[in-house]
């Protein structure tokens, strides 16, 4: 979807503003080495020479949806740094889209005009997370660009609860020739002030690190009950009998739970 020539826009014309930009991208994971194998980094030629500009490439490691594990933290560290923007490329696989939204001030959604039915391929999901919509590459076809952004306006309308204090806008940019992206940073900034008016982007931080404790409970207990010795002696074994049929899905989960100390899924 272009998305790092959009950062390296994007990144640059805020730091041109004054701004401190940190850009945490996640990459899909090379399945022989493990590392970053898209290399957005050196797509990003602006920003990655710009001092003012902070990009961290990171392989997804096959955490869900790859956004890393330490990506909270690591916005934590860059917040303490003293960047003032922080922007979170996901590889936009799903269900790190939601992770996401759970990390962000303003969850942004890229799509591309002209991807056949526009209106076939909106993951529902997807719409009701988004702060924002973008139509990204509006240079190559700006007629169809405004007709995808209709009916992304229009699915997104039909979403949007009537008295929301914020309704999803959905604007056409190009991250090629710049264009639009100065409207896009305003409709960011116009979002802050309109949740901080209407008191919930303090609500939202709340949530979020309430979600955020939750998940790194889950994390850290499936960590420590895969690694669990007799969890691991028995675990090939049933996961055999439960592709070849020889045990249901219930009765193995039942016998890995009473390895680890735990007992009756019910």
């Amino acid at each position: 979807m272009g998305k790092s020539t959009f950062i390296d826009a994007f990144g640059s014309n805020l730091t041109k503003l004054g701004n401190r930009v940190a850009v945490l991208a996640v990459d899909p994971s090379s399945g022989r080495s493990g590392g970053s194998i898209l290399g957005d980094k050196t797509r990003m030629e602006r920003l990655a020479v710009d001092e003012q500009a902070f990009i961290r490439p990171s392989p997804s490691a096959g955490v869900l949806g790859g956004v890393g594990r330490a990506t909270r933290e690591t916005m934590l560290l860059c917040e303490a740094a003293g960047y003032d923007v922080i922007l979170v490329e996901t590889v936009g696989a799903g269900q790190s889209e939601y992770m996401v939204a759970d990390m962000v001030d303003v969850f942004l959604v890229l799509m591309l005009p002209g991807a056949g039915d526009e209106l076939q391929g909106i993951k529902k999901g997807i719409l009701e997370i988004a702060d924002i919509l973008a139509v990204n590459k509006a240079d190559q076809d700006a007629g169809k660009a405004r007709r995808a952004a209709r009916d992304y306006a229009s699915a997104l309308h039909i979403m949007t609860a009537g008295d929301a204090a914020w309704k999803p806008p959905v604007l056409t940019v190009s991250g090629l020739q710049n264009q639009g992206l100065d409207a896009l940073w305003e409709t960011m900034e116009k979002h802050r002030h309109v949740m901080v008016e209407a008191g919930l982007f303090d609500q939202r931080r709340q949530d979020q690190r309430v979600k955020w404790m939750w998940a790194m409970v889950e994390d850290r207990l499936l960590t420590r009950f895969r690694n669990h010795e007799e969890v691991r002696r028995l675990l090939l074994g049933l996961e055999s009998d439960v592709r070849n049929d020889r045990k249901t899905a219930t009765q193995a989960a039942e016998d890995l739970l009473s390895a680890f100390g735990m007992g009756d899924l019910g």
